[in-house]
């Protein structure tokens, strides 16, 4: 026990560190003319290093909010306002998705053709009509990865609810701040560790691994080179598949952050009480003559 808390407060402590040597050393990082600065940045992206950087930032910022509440207020309102302004852009991605649809099988089935041309500005794009049948996938993993925050933040998730409606109001601030901690940011921070290395595994040669050490990685930086995926499922079909992989990166990201900001609004609405519930919370609305549409009828 001694020795895990002598990790963790070290690792705190380094935490600091880290962040200023890499804030006053970008080019170790981000310099990507040099293979090394690409391994340290394949390293430090999925590292324990990296997790206690953001870990003491979140303390500082914590701890800066409990003393002057407009400031977390103000967090608040940032990160909700990115997911909202992130979700909103995104989930147009649902009605290209349906127009293009559209377009596929008009092609396919009326028109009988092989190849579709898109050249906006002059610039052409060719590809097979399968290629952008399959490419439909990407428009709804953009809809699931990059609105997840904003339909969290509408109410729009499916809740299971054993006990939280007939709560009291200081018990439900307290599931909701419990929550945040224990559920939503360590699954964020899982899926951010393996979904990095996933992802790098797929874009560079030699193969990085999770359970590489910098000194390896550097080593292998030697023979570092791009080698971005682009096998289909198919003949001709979609072949940016490693798209997916950097929204799984993306998805932890906004989860990660949405749980920052929903502990944030349940501890002020705990402290301040019921009259401070929905303070700036930026919802859909609809407008006069408009009706929800929340099924499909044939």
């Amino acid at each position: 026990m001694g020795d895990a808390l002598i990790w963790f407060f070290t690792n705190i402590g380094m935490g600091v560190y880290n962040l200023f040597y890499a804030i006053t050393h970008p080019g170790l990082w981000l310099n990507w003319a040099e293979n090394e600065a690409i391994m340290r940045f394949i390293y430090y992206g999925g590292s324990v290093q990296f997790f206690f950087v953001i870990f003491v930032l979140f303390l500082v910022l914590t701890g800066i909010g409990i003393w002057k509440r407009g400031v977390m207020w103000g967090a608040v309102r940032v990160l909700e306002g990115f997911s909202n302004a992130v979700g909103r852009f995104f989930a147009w991605a649902g009605l290209l998705m349906v127009l293009q649809q559209v377009i596929v099988v008009f092609l396919q089935s009326i028109f009988r053709m092989g190849n579709l041309t898109i050249a906006p500005f002059g610039v052409g794009f060719t590809q097979s009509v399968g290629w952008f049948s399959e490419e439909l996938k990407l428009y709804n993993a953009l809809v699931v990865a990059l609105c997840v925050s904003y339909t969290f933040i509408q109410g729009g998730h499916v809740r299971v609810d054993l006990f939280y409606a007939t709560a009291k109001y200081r018990t439900k601030k307290i599931v909701d701040m419990l929550g945040s901690l224990l559920f939503m940011m360590p699954v964020a921070v899982l899926t951010w560790m393996y979904g990095w290395y996933f992802l790098w595994r797929h874009l560079v040669v030699p193969k990085p691994s999770a359970s590489d050490t910098l000194d390896r990685l550097l080593t292998k930086s030697r023979a570092l080179r791009w080698n971005v995926e682009t096998i289909g499922f198919s003949p001709n079909g979609f072949n940016a598949y490693f798209l997916f992989k950097i929204l799984l990166l993306c998805f932890a990201g906004l989860v990660f952050l949405q749980a920052i900001a929903f502990f944030y609004r349940s501890y002020l609405e705990l402290v301040e009480g019921p009259e401070s519930e929905g303070k700036y919370h930026d919802k859909d609305v609809l407008e006069a003559g408009e009706e929800a549409y929340d099924h499909a009828e044939f």
